[in-house]
């Protein structure tokens, strides 16, 4: 038989459908493929991928802003905080000065905000897209400390929206309370390959991981220490979450954690995870395959019941309003930094 004609074996995927007993159709009652869906997912990582090579991002072709070197401080103590605070302020005037030098009012602006006399800045890089850490607070005092980790599109630039965070959860802590705004790290675009790959998370997790060790050192081993993740920044802290000495780790808006559920955090810290109605991001394929050389997409969704989080209501909060005043989620977020954790929502 010639081998262009000849007939597929029964049960492959080539082979005609067996025609229904009754109707003859045979079309009816064809089996699912356990794997339709999966490659389903393969194909909607693929077009993201695709979308974000093709799409043009203007920022690529942005020159460097001219930024002084980190300063050289002294280790992070108590002792010696505001001796921190004041190097970083000074590095952050310099910086708004370069980069109003060199025309760019926009950073400028940005850096001469951070440079302000009650800014407390453990850390300043104004070099690329800029790191800053900022303390809100008294931390050398304070019982109960929360870390804020952003995601993608953070910038020095954008920093003032992810403060504005970090404010109105220290406002609602009280005295005692102290909120750490934690851009440690070079976050990826939204429209970039780098947010779909876990490459940033794992650069800047020893980065977090280093940072809480000192933050520890400075409060003591009987503070109650949070860490709240958010959308991009939940990949950071699930690469960062093994053994780290905190007591809550909560995940916002998360594509995912790059775990398969909470215990394989590998953390005995209270893993909690939301995400708000009005979130994109339940609509993003919560999966993760090889493509194109490299790991694409975060797995399990942290907020359904197989990851095993404790999960909490957000109300309907979209994709950057989880700490927004007078909603669900921070009233949440407020207790579980404080510890009231029976007294949290629960989804």
């Amino acid at each position: 038989m010639d081998h262009r004609t000849k007939p597929a074996a029964e049960g492959s995927a080539d082979a005609p459908a067996a025609p229904c007993p009754r109707t003859g159709d045979r079309t009816a009652r064809r089996p699912r493929r356990p794997g339709r869906a999966r490659r389903l997912r393969r194909t909607l990582l693929a077009a993201l991928i695709t979308a974000a090579v093709v799409v043009p991002v203007s920022a690529a072709a942005r020159p460097e802003i001219p930024a002084p070197a980190p300063a050289v401080l002294a280790p992070l103590a108590a002792s010696t905080l505001d001796q921190a605070y004041e190097a970083n302020r000074a590095d952050a005037a310099k910086a708004a000065r370069m980069a109003a030098d060199h025309g760019d009012r926009t950073r400028a602006a940005a850096d001469r905000a951070l440079a302000a006399p009650s800014r407390r800045l453990l850390l300043f890089d104004g070099r690329g897209t800029g790191r800053a850490v900022e303390v809100l607070g008294d931390l050398a005092h304070a019982d109960r400390v929360a870390v804020l980790v952003p995601g993608s599109d953070t910038t020095l630039e954008t920093y003032g929206r992810f403060r504005a965070g970090a404010l109105a959860l220290h406002d609602r802590l009280g005295p005692r309370g102290a909120v750490l705004a934690w851009l440690g790290y070079e976050t990826p675009g939204t429209v970039s390959t780098t947010v779909l790959t876990p490459d940033r998370a794992e650069e800047a997790a020893p980065l977090l991981r280093a940072f809480l060790r000192e933050v520890r050192g400075v409060v003591g081993r009987s503070a109650h220490l949070s860490l709240l993740c958010h959308s991009y920044g939940t990949v950071v802290c699930g690469r960062a979450a093994p053994g780290l000495d905190v007591s809550d780790i909560a995940v916002l808006g998360s594509p995912g954690t790059g775990a398969s559920s909470a215990s394989a955090l590998g953390t005995s810290a209270r893993v909690w995870a939301a995400r708000g109605s009005a979130d994109w991001v339940a609509h993003v394929p919560h999966t993760s395959v090889g493509l194109f050389g490299t790991t694409v997409g975060f797995g399990t969704d942290p907020v359904s019941p197989s990851f095993g989080a404790r999960v909490f209501r957000a109300g309907a909060a979209g994709h950057s309003d989880y700490f927004a005043p007078g909603s669900e989620s921070l009233a949440n977020l407020t207790r579980i930094v404080l510890g009231d954790t029976s007294e949290v929502t629960r989804a």
